[in-house]
């Protein structure tokens, strides 16, 4: 395209003055704004940014909002725990697993800049006694349930295969990459950890308008972790524009996809459970929940807005709402909290493009650093001065047929890593007491006797969910460390 057409078209789409320092530009930094301009649908951004406001603000005023929010109805709802009702479930998922039909989806587009780091938080060591990283421990339960499937379904060893699909954002994607290759991928083949990017958004002034980062180029950001559907379906690498992860799906014969976050540190990789949940009651894709806390904890809960499935935020729900409860329960009526751990068919993540252009972005207020329009000179803001625009994972919910909630124990699934140390929740801290926590648990489920204090660490190659540890029956565990196999633990006696 040429200059006067690409200024043309921004021109007519409000947007013109993208092309206000052109006349000063180097030749250099000219081809690299036509490149970034040629690549943007600024059409599609001005529809993006009306739709957002427009979502924005029937969100905040829940009195005008055309569609009631009532909890989510009992019959699409179902609690784990339940021994023989979790087994039933566990082989269905575990034989789906052993045909190869299941692959994963990891979100891990984000820097661990909270935490003071500058590394992708996968590469976060929550200083376990063994110092493995969030992207490891997941590895080691995929591996670990690979092996399982194998020797529950008489399977060849390295014969079963949990495809990981690793979306990156443009900070992330090196050093995720290169963490990978230099830890020999976790011992998983690196034929089957694929990486891929999620997209990103230019960022806008209040009113709209495209924010300038340089006088060459546009600021953007990542889309959000909704940008998982668009990028599923963007070339993985340039020299094949065909082969994406939609594709590589549909070449593994894939027809069930676990999704979830990379900063829980409990989360169970591919649950064979939560995926049996899902295939048996063949739904399109799936919730997994905790209960909420307390009726005002600052969490969005899977509910029904109308007719549809949703994820509504604490602020749209009035607080004699949030507070009701069960009559014969007791249980709030709200409590589906939202943990953004999903369960896809393929089928349904290939007709997401079909329904994407209804759904609505999010908005966020930012500092965002940009350049002062008369001058050119960099400008660092002290307070928001824009918007970055973001989809969010759940926001295909209202577009699916079949759609049903798994209710699952928090202290057993759910320890999210949001905030730095020391800051008593949601940190590093908590991230690993949780997990040693749980790792007693095992072990005294299996029928050992773990002393005060005593702290054991058992790899995900050891188990998965507590399986496999039938020979600390009856022992007595007196000192702390940690287990990369089942025979170590008698040190531990």
């Amino acid at each position: 395209m040429s200059i006067d057409r690409l200024r043309s078209r921004y021109e007519a789409a409000g947007q013109g003055h993208v092309f206000k320092f052109w006349n000063t530009l180097p030749e250099t930094e000219r081809t690299e704004l036509i490149a970034q301009l040629q690549d943007l649908n600024i059409e599609r951004v001005n529809r993006i940014y009306r739709k957002a406001m427009l979502y924005e603000a029937e969100s905040a005023n829940p009195s005008a909002a055309s569609e009631p929010i009532e909890p989510i109805p009992k019959e699409a709802t179902h609690s784990a725990g339940i021994l023989e009702q979790d087994a039933e479930w566990r082989s269905i998922g575990l034989e789906a697993i052993s045909q190869g039909q299941v692959g994963v989806l990891l979100l891990a587009g984000g820097q661990g800049t909270r935490l003071g780091s500058t590394a992708p938080k996968g590469c976060y060591d929550i200083a376990l006694p063994s110092h493995k990283s969030l992207f490891q421990y997941q590895a080691e339960r995929i591996a670990r349930l690979q092996t399982i499937a194998e020797q529950e379904f008489t399977k060849p060893a390295g014969s079963v295969i949990i495809p990981w699909y690793i979306m990156t954002s443009s900070p992330t994607r090196h050093d995720t990459e290169e963490f990978f290759k230099k830890n020999s991928y976790f011992c998983l083949d690196p034929q089957n950890v694929i990486f891929f990017e999620q997209g990103t958004l230019p960022c806008l002034t209040m009113e709209g308008k495209v924010l300038l980062e340089t006088p060459s180029r546009i600021a953007v950001a990542p889309d959000g972790n909704g940008g998982l559907y668009a990028a599923t379906r963007a070339p993985l690498a340039v020299s094949d524009k065909t082969h994406t992860v939609l594709s590589d799906l549909k070449r593994r014969n894939i027809l069930y996809v676990h999704a979830y976050c990379v900063d829980n540190c409990l989360v169970r990789v591919a649950d064979p459970v939560f995926l049996g949940y899902s295939i048996q009651k063949q739904v399109d894709c799936a919730a997994k929940v905790v209960p909420k806390t307390q009726p005002t904890e600052s969490v969005g809960v899977v509910a029904r807005r109308g007719s549809k499935y949703s994820v509504v935020e604490y602020s749209e729900i009035s607080q004699e709402e949030a507070e009701r409860r069960d009559p014969a329960t007791g249980e709030l009526m709200f409590r589906a909290g939202n943990i953004a751990n999903h369960f896809y068919t393929t089928a349904f993540l290939d007709q997401v493009e079909t329904f994407e252009e209804q759904l609505a972005f999010h908005i966020a207020r930012k500092k965002i650093p940009t350049v002062d329009m008369d001058t050119g000179r960099s400008l660092k803001p002290l307070k928001p001065n824009g918007l970055k625009l973001e989809m969010f994972i759940f926001d295909v919910f209202p577009f699916t047929e079949r759609f049903a909630v798994l209710e699952v124990d928090r202290k057993e699934e759910f320890s999210p890593l949001k905030n730095a140390p020391g800051t008593g929740s949601d940190d590093p801290d908590t991230s690993r007491n949780d997990l040693l926590a749980q790792h007693k648990r095992f072990l005294e489920r299996a029928g050992a006797t773990v002393e005060d204090g005593v702290l054991i660490e058992i790899s995900p190659l050891v188990t998965y969910s507590g399986e496999g540890l039938e020979s600390v029956k009856g022992k007595r565990f007196t000192n702390s460390g940690h287990v990369e196999h089942v025979e170590e633990l008698d040190v531990l006696v």
